[in-house]
């Protein structure tokens, strides 16, 4: 059983940045394809962006492609996004998943693509 802890979320202003983190325990971090999804008041979970297990290939939503930043180490079991140029609808709460099974990041975009949750960071957007 793999599990996923994040931190990092906090208030940020419109335009700043901020760093997530995520730490895995109870597995072999090196063999996981990890996600970020985040989930606002009264919105479905949405993707954000997929790293693989090695680090060499990532994908992102169109909504987060350019500001944001997955990113992960490995030694350390912790997988990142790098949160640039907020905007007030980044506000939700930030998760990472992990995925037991390889496979390409282009299909790491939905949900039931994982099989590890973490319990969530929020992040507030706002002035």
């Amino acid at each position: 059983q793999v599990q996923l802890v994040e931190s990092g979320g906090g208030l940020v202003q419109p335009g700043g940045s901020l760093r997530l983190s995520c730490a895995a325990s109870g597995g072999t971090f090196s063999n996981y394809p990890m996600g970020w999804f985040r989930q606002a008041p009264g919105k479905e979970r949405e993707f954000l962006a997929a790293i693989s297990n090695g680090g060499e290939s990532t994908y992102y939503a169109d909504s987060v492609k350019g500001r944001f930043t997955i990113s992960r180490d490995n030694a350390k079991n912790t997988v990142f996004l790098q949160m640039d140029t907020v905007k007030p609808e980044d506000t939700a709460v930030y998760y990472c998943a992990a995925r037991s099974a390889l496979t390409i990041v282009q299909r790491m975009n939905a949900e039931k693509e994982y099989d590890w949750w973490g319990q969530g960071t929020q992040v507030t957007v706002s002035s």
